[in-house]
């Protein structure tokens, strides 16, 4: 189990990649965009040089983690050899099953094939594929090289020997694993996800201003970061898209999504990807400036 394929190179795709080039997996990072994969390359290598500035790795095992990360655009011979592929597209039920289609034909028929996916049904994914005892969700923290867990989901035919492959290849990584089952945003994001939608209608019912919220959930909560910062760092289409699937997954309306998240989504305020959400994001700045629409 050392041939791995990541396939996108975006924030969760190219974190993915780094941690198991790291710990000595050969790795294939896959998109369909050269552009991306240059970039994702550069990050990895800006954040290995980070590690090495802070001695937590040497300069020698930063050249050996970049010696085991190959890319291509090519899926087919991408995941020919994996032992593992990891599926980290966008969040969009669609795309994942197209690729799924795409992986399951291409990858050798004993390779496992897991979806970072945060919130989308293993059991659906799986049922595009001909190996749905194969298939499972390794849904990654973000940053990826930071932080610790990986959630690890069965659908419904995921087998034990597939699960124990998983769960034994995360504590390689230094992940902790934890299982749980294939419901509507699985454990993380069923809990998370309301309570950030919770902190955009009390926002958008005027209870208080973004600043004030966050700094409620900050010192009151002990949470490092407040709800709507968080909403920014994950992507507020990615925060709608979530709320979608519990809602419909679960067909509760405590999940649907506050009309000010749709909005903002509509207009193209997805937080840090685009540089303004509940905060404008200047590109090498850390200060928290609340972006203008809600600065009143």
């Amino acid at each position: 189990m050392k041939n791995i394929a990541v396939i996108g190179a975006g924030t969760m795709g190219n974190g993915i990649a780094h941690v198991f080039a790291q710990n000595g997996f050969n790795v294939k990072l896959i998109d369909i965009s050269e552009d991306a994969l240059n970039r994702a390359v550069a990050t990895i290598t800006k954040n290995l040089d980070r590690m090495v500035a802070k001695e937590k790795i040497t300069e020698a095992d930063k050249n050996a983690a970049l010696a085991n990360l190959n890319t291509t655009t090519d899926m087919a011979s991408g995941v020919s050899d994996a032992n593992l592929v990891v599926e980290a597209a966008t969040e969009n039920v669609d795309l994942k099953l197209k690729i799924f289609k795409q992986m399951d034909e291409a990858a050798p028929a004993d390779s496992i094939l897991a979806t970072n996916t945060s919130s989308i049904s293993i059991t659906k994914i799986a049922a595009a594929t001909s190996r749905p005892d194969k298939v499972i969700g390794m849904h990654f923290m973000n940053p990826v090289p930071i932080m610790k867990l990986v959630e690890i989901i069965r659908g419904y035919a995921t087998s034990d020997a597939t699960t124990e492959a998983v769960v034994d290849m995360s504590k390689q990584l230094g992940k902790i694993p934890v299982e749980c089952n294939d419901y509507p945003g699985f454990v993380a994001n069923r809990i998370l996800m309301p309570m950030i939608n919770e902190a955009i209608i009390t926002l958008h019912e005027g209870v208080a201003g973004v600043a004030e919220i966050d700094s409620i959930m900050k010192l009151g909560m002990a949470h490092p970061m407040g709800p709507l910062q968080l909403a920014d760092f994950i992507g507020l289409d990615v925060c709608l898209s979530i709320m979608n699937v519990l809602y419909e997954g679960l067909g509760n309306p405590k999940y649907a999504p506050c009309p000010l998240l749709v909005n903002m989504v509509t207009a193209g305020k997805l937080g840090v990807k685009s540089g303004e959400g509940f905060y404008t994001h200047v590109r090498g700045s850390k200060d928290l400036v609340v972006a203008p629409n809600f600065n009143k």
